[in-house]
């Protein structure tokens, strides 16, 4: 899997992420347009509040679209398959600057309902622990150019 352009996500957070763009793109921009062309009926739309909300929730609500699009365009589905090494999917524990944390390497939509924070592979401290196994011990540089280091106290696989 080329961690850049794939998503590994259960069955079950690919049935909600799908089931989202269903409604956003056969409910969503119906109910949005309606609301536009109502707002614009209210007259001078250079003045008119209504009108431009409805047009920056229709920016949103495109920029959603596509967003899942991707996501779900480029997804993994499936079981993560698990040899002890770090890759999407995987839940870690690990000593972070002299502080235990227990995350998830991955995508937020697969955290979805836990209590674990999500890292993705492409974050610093995910892309720092891709390949490396319970005991192994590195360091990534975090966005304000300091130097942290990691040690991988355990891995296993996420389970929903």
């Amino acid at each position: 899997m080329t961690e850049s352009t794939e998503t590994w996500l259960t069955q079950e957070a690919y049935d909600r992420l799908q089931a989202e763009y269903d409604q956003l793109v056969n409910v969503g921009r119906g109910e949005i347009a309606k609301e536009i062309d109502e707002r614009r009926q209210e007259g001078d739309l250079k003045e008119n509040g209504g009108y431009h909300a409805a047009r920056d929730e229709q920016a949103k609500m495109e920029a959603r679209i596509q967003e899942l699009r991707r996501k779900l365009e480029t997804a993994t589905v499936g079981e993560a398959t698990f040899d002890g090494t770090i890759a999407s999917g995987t839940v870690v524990t690990a000593e972070v600057m002299g502080r235990e944390m227990r995350f998830l390497v991955g995508s937020r939509e697969i955290a979805e309902g836990t209590d674990l924070d999500v890292f993705s592979a492409q974050s610093p401290l995910g892309a720092a622990l891709l390949g490396l196994k319970a005991g192994a011990e590195t360091s990534y540089e975090a966005p304000n150019g300091k130097q942290i280091t990691v040690t991988v106290i355990a891995a296993e696989p996420f389970t929903g």
